[in-house]
């Protein structure tokens, strides 16, 4: 009987999505927070199945809030599909974000639905990722460096101007980092190591996932991302090794929000309900996105971290995606690391 309760809904869902299917016209405007591969495969697969026309425009996360913000009184956003969910959970606390309950939320991971939960369902997890670093072991044999295993080893002296990260202002990978380190390490510990840290990074790039593609490039020694970015570049025969960090690291839920105000509201559900279904969570690993996602039934790439191998942070989400504490945060970093930036 159970069986056959699943199947019907399973059922109804598909129908419900293939009417939502027949009636769709007109267009969606669409800020995507991942990388550019799977921001165009989504968008040219969501084409394909639904008609529905779609402007996309990809941003990091932190540059996506920021625009959001601006364009508060006259959204020319529909919906905002990854990037990290702390940029995500301020954007929801500060309102510029949409309550949508999605009939796929039963299908999601605890991780995902807490992330709704404490959103009051303006945002939802669509993806997690562990953070870390990737650094190219073909520089750090030919340079006689040691492998860094540990956010400490970042220090040692061989590594000056062979590590990028990304500006923390633009990007939740960076953002991330910056709140995962004043998590492990306590706030100004965090920002003295940060300062340490800053004699060895030769750039703080605007895009999270810039360093280690610079890394594979050989343009730099070791990029500071999430260790999925770092496992992509692996992937497309780099020579890329990921690294989870021996005292302990945190993670992104990687999000999704519909803007408040958006014009078009129902192409934007359509996206919402679309993007969190197995089936479509399964591709992403087509385009070497090798995150976890969300959707239980969804599957897991082989190449994704797994969780239970790191040692992962109890992440305090609501703390950290608070506006208040962000901004500090990163007026912090401003005034003590950027300040100083090579």
């Amino acid at each position: 009987m159970k069986a056959v309760s699943i199947s019907v809904a399973l059922a109804a869902t598909g129908l419900t999505f293939a009417a939502s299917q027949a009636q769709a016209a007109g267009s969606l405007n669409l800020i995507c927070s991942a990388d550019v591969v799977i921001c165009e495969q989504m968008t040219a697969d969501f084409e394909k199945e639904s008609g529905i026309k779609v402007n996309m425009v990809r941003l990091s996360s932190g540059e996506t809030y920021a625009k959001v913000r601006a364009e508060a009184r006259n959204p020319k956003t529909d919906i905002w599909w990854a990037g990290t969910g702390d940029p995500h959970l301020q954007a929801a606390s500060d309102g510029l974000t949409l309550e949508y309950k999605s009939p796929m939320l039963d299908q999601l991971q605890d991780w995902a639905k807490k992330q709704a939960e404490g959103s009051g369902y303006r945002t939802v997890g669509v993806y997690a990722g562990a953070l870390g670093w990737g650094y190219n072991t073909e520089i750090f044999q030919k340079k006689g460096f040691k492998e860094p295993k540990c956010w400490a080893d970042l220090l040692d002296a061989s590594l000056k101007g062979e590590i990028q990260m990304a500006n923390p202002n633009s990007s939740g990978t960076a953002y991330t980092a910056l709140a995962s380190l004043v998590q492990i390490m306590g706030e100004d510990q965090a920002f003295d190591y940060l300062k340490k840290l800053n004699a060895n990074v030769a750039q703080y790039t605007k895009s999270g996932s810039a360093p280690v593609k610079s890394a594979a490039r050989g343009e730099a020694g070791l990029g500071i991302v999430f260790m999925h970015d770092a496992v992509a570049q692996t992937a497309e025969g780099f020579p890329i090794k990921a690294i989870a960090p021996c005292e302990g690291t945190g993670y992104e839920i990687g999000s999704m929000s519909i803007i408040r105000g958006a014009k078009n509201l129902d192409n934007a559900k359509i996206w919402y309900d679309w993007a969190l279904k197995p089936e479509v969570q399964s591709r992403m690993k087509d385009a070497k996105s090798f995150q976890l996602p969300s959707n239980k039934s969804a599957e897991v790439p082989k190449e994704a971290p797994k969780f239970e191998d790191i040692k992962l942070i109890d992440y305090d989400f609501a703390t950290y995606g608070d506006s208040e504490k962000r901004k500090a945060l990163l007026e912090r970093w401003d005034r003590e690391v950027g300040a100083n930036a090579n």
